[in-house]
This record gives structure tokens, C-alpha cells and sequence, in this order.
């Protein structure tokens, strides 16, 4: 085990969403996603740019049906938990969790190592849980129901 710890330097950053959905703040999805300095500014902005246009688009429909009376995610009335409006904490829910998804997977085929396989079957869980807690958070904002059944 290497003595090794990447400390490299982060800087606080927010990314501009479109107007009607929140923008994002990328050290609290940092902290939120336990990242340290290796993973640099510009790989967190590039995975949090693509997770925003993801949930964006899936939340399209839902926006659609929304903008006429709401300007904004935040305006459309909903429970609060400490100030915050729950369907904004859904969309940084899903959008954190996509962008550490991809994080996660970006970074583990760095290390080809024997360790560095083990290392990667171990995260696999991790990537399927991000995945599935961003497509909950996005299905809890939509109103819709977690699963899908279909009859045969």
C-alpha cells in the first residue's frame, strides 16, 4: 500500500443551470460524494455538466407541464426539509449521483493492476446503487412510481 495521498487543489464552483432548473454547486456535490483532490475541478465540472443535461432531459416532460405556472423547480409548492424544497433536493440527489456514477467508472480503469481488478468488481456495486438512487430521485421528483411492471 502506497503512503501516497492525492491532495490536489479544488476551488469552489457553481454551475449555471438553465433558468428553471436549480444550479449546482460543485463542492457540496464533492462533499456529498466524499471526493478528494484526486479527482480534479475539471473532471468533476466535465461528469456534473453531463449528469445535468441527463436528468434535464429525463425531467423535460415534467418541466413542460410545470413552466407555465412555476418560473422555476424551486417555485412549484412542495415540502421543505431545512429551508429546501424537496423536489430541489431530488434533482441534486439525481444529479450527484450521476455524475459520481461516472466518476466512479472513469477512475477505476485507471489502476490495471491485480488490486486495481479486485478494486473494480467492488466499485461495480457502488456505480449500480449511484445509478439507481439518481433514477429514484428523478422518479420520487416526477411523481411517478420506482418500478415498472409490465405484463407478457
Amino acid at each position: 500500500m502506497s503512503a501516497f495521498v492525492a491532495s490536489g487543489k479544488t476551488a469552489d464552483f457553481t454551475l449555471t443551470n438553465d433558468d428553471w432548473f436549480p444550479d449546482i454547486d460543485a463542492n457540496i456535490a464533492r462533499e456529498r460524494l466524499r471526493l478528494d483532490g484526486a479527482v480534479t475541478d475539471t473532471r468533476l465540472e466535465a461528469a456534473l455538466v453531463n449528469a445535468m443535461l441527463s436528468v434535464n432531459q429525463e425531467l423535460a416532460a415534467y418541466k413542460a407541464g410545470h413552466a407555465a405556472q412555476h418560473h422555476a423547480l424551486e417555485d412549484i409548492p412542495s415540502s421543505e426539509i431545512d429551508g429546501v424544497s424537496r423536489l430541489v433536493i431530488l434533482y441534486n440527489r439525481a444529479v450527484t449521483c450521476i455524475a459520481g456514477a461516472e466518476l466512479v467508472e472513469r477512475y477505476r480503469s485507471y489502476d490495471t493492476s491485480a488490486d486495481g481488478d479486485r478494486n473494480a468488481e467492488a466499485l461495480t456495486p457502488s456505480i449500480d446503487e449511484l445509478r439507481r438512487d439518481a433514477w429514484w430521485a428523478i422518479r420520487d421528483l416526477a411523481g411517478r412510481a420506482r418500478s415498472t411492471v409490465e405484463l407478457i
